[in-house]
């Protein structure tokens, strides 16, 4: 910063009596004017040489003493110094930068022109605004001589201690209005409308559980456990239909639910309009339709909230006949499917045992046997007695043979006997063996009719097994598997639930003190950031 060059200066001074040894003080180079001192003495003058300043430099002067008695700080003072470079003013000091920019008609503390001087400087000037104030030369930095005395000192301090009681009320008196206006104002509002225009809700509680019955045939720890729960994924899907839009709808063709939301004696916020679509009537359905699932224990809380006690009950009993129809329609196609199954398996095996007796009697009667072991049992006894007979013959034979001169007449006739006895019996061992005319042994019949008998006798094992699954079927088919247990059943109140009016109105402050909290604390931090 260049310092503009200057015109020397005359001062004439008067001066008292020498006699007495008394000086004439200078004036204080702040106050930039010639002040006549007068001595003590007898009066007489001195006329002393020196500078004399023009009359606008002592007025520039007075102005500096003014501006610096303002106590300005020196972040003000450097603002005003940007904004004289910004305008092209040329100054001696900070002072007087503010002085000339006054001269001109410019504040130079005023936010826009602060928002204005928002621009990249050099190193060096940022160097230079953190240099003390500009001191001009030649001008002596000399302490006033105004000496204050204990009560005026006391008369400022008080005077300031006036004017920031002032400002602290000031500012306390706008935060009250705005604490007034912003939060005490909306509560006082929420308030009125939970204590004197909210229509009063009655809600509805019920408990209840879907356990599942164990089969006849179970054992062990189970059977003496007896019925237990049901699984989780049955619950939840009880809990999904209850909140579904399918059970607004339903609940809404049977008791009415939106007309029942849509009186005119309900207060504005709560009432259905008269022609209010299914997405309206749902989310008030959502909203006093309750229903919570706890996996630990299995119940599953429904709480039904209307503007009628006895309506709330009306609708918790649907909505438990609701979840029962779903819980019997869970289990209903699993028993359908049990049924179908066995059903099928016991046709199945009946259908196969009567072809397996059919194939025993067509065997009988292609060959002619009720069974193969009789006729078997039968021919080898036949056997055997010829064998007998023709070992009878065969040793009389040799008896007469054994004679000199053999009877012909006896002999022959026992020959005939023997021969005739080996071709039956040979005959009748080609019957167990080869078989008759058709080429069939006895042997291929008799096997044949074994494993004709064997899968018959097989037929019949697996129809009695199928008849007992059938029956086992149907009995786990008369029993429900499923069932709705209702723990705690709906009864109506007999006082409002809701709204709970002090605990709503508390809410509403805390909300409005939270929403304004976090407005002015957002404010605050921008302001600063804009204004520093």
């Amino acid at each position: 910063m260049t310092t503009k060059p200057k015109a020397k200066k005359f001062r004439i001074r008067r001066a008292g009596s020498l006699g007495r040894g008394d000086t004439a003080p200078e004036s204080s180079p702040q106050d930039g004017s010639a002040s006549p001192n007068m001595g003590a003495g007898a009066g007489q003058q001195q006329v002393m040489q020196g500078e004399i300043s023009s009359a606008a430099e002592v007025s520039g002067e007075e102005a500096l003493a003014e501006i610096r008695k303002e106590g300005l700080t020196g972040r003000q003072l450097r603002m005003a110094r940007r904004v004289a470079q910004r305008h092209g003013i040329a100054a001696t000091s900070d002072y007087d930068a503010v002085r000339l920019l006054r001269a001109r008609g410019i504040d130079p503390f005023q936010r826009s022109n602060m928002l204005e001087l928002v621009v990249a400087e050099s190193n060096q000037q940022q160097a230079q605004d953190n240099l003390p104030q500009t001191v001009q030369q030649g001008q002596q930095q000399l302490p006033s001589t105004k000496v204050l005395d204990e009560d005026t000192r006391a008369r400022e301090i008080r005077k300031i201690q006036q004017d920031i009681v002032r400002r602290r009320r000031r500012k306390l008196a706008l935060l009250m209005t705005r604490l007034a206006f912003f939060v005490l104002l909306p509560t006082l509002i929420a308030g009125y409308y939970y204590y004197k225009i909210a229509t009063p809700i009655y809600a509805t509680k019920s408990e209840f559980v879907i356990q599942q019955s164990e089969s006849a045939s179970a054992t062990g720890l189970g059977s003496i456990l007896g019925p237990q729960f049901a699984t989780s994924q049955d619950s939840i899907t009880v809990q999904s239909y209850l909140q579904s839009r399918d059970a607004m709808l339903r609940l809404n063709e049977e008791l009415g639910f939106k007309e029942h939301f849509s009186q005119p004696d309900l207060d504005p916020i709560l009432r259905l309009p008269p022609d209010a679509t299914n997405e309206a009537a749902y989310r008030v359905y959502s909203k006093y339709v309750v229903i919570s699932f706890d996996p630990t224990e299995g119940i599953i809380k429904m709480e039904v909230a209307a503007a009628d006690p006895e309506v709330s009950a009306a609708f918790s009993e649907a909505l438990l006949g609701y979840a029962e129809s779903i819980v019997d329609n869970l289990s209903q196609r699993l028993r359908e499917d049990q049924m179908r199954g066995a059903r099928e398996s016991f046709e199945d095996a009946e259908a196969k045992r009567g072809q397996a007796q059919r194939r025993v009697i067509e065997l009988q009667q292609d060959y002619e046997v009720i069974s193969s072991d009789v006729e078997i049992s039968l021919l080898t006894g036949q056997i055997s007695t010829l064998e007998t007979e023709l070992t009878q013959n065969r040793l009389q034979l040799i008896e007469l043979m054994s004679n000199s001169r053999p009877n012909p007449a006896r002999v022959d006739p026992l020959k005939r006997r023997i021969e005739n006895l080996e071709n039956a019996i040979a005959e009748m061992r080609s019957l167990l063996t080869e078989g008759a005319k058709d080429g069939t042994s006895l042997a291929e019949v008799q096997s044949q009719l074994a494993v004709a008998q064997a899968d018959l006798e097989t037929r019949n094992l697996m129809m009695q097994q199928s008849l007992q699954q059938l029956e086992s079927a149907r009995i786990e088919a008369n029993r429900q598997t499923r069932y709705l247990s209702t723990g705690v059943s709906p009864t109506p109140p007999d006082e409002a639930t809701y709204p709970r009016k002090f605990e709503n109105t508390l809410l509403a402050f805390l909300i409005f003190s939270g929403i304004y909290l976090m407005v002015s604390i957002t404010a605050s931090i921008l302001r600063e950031q804009v204004t520093s």
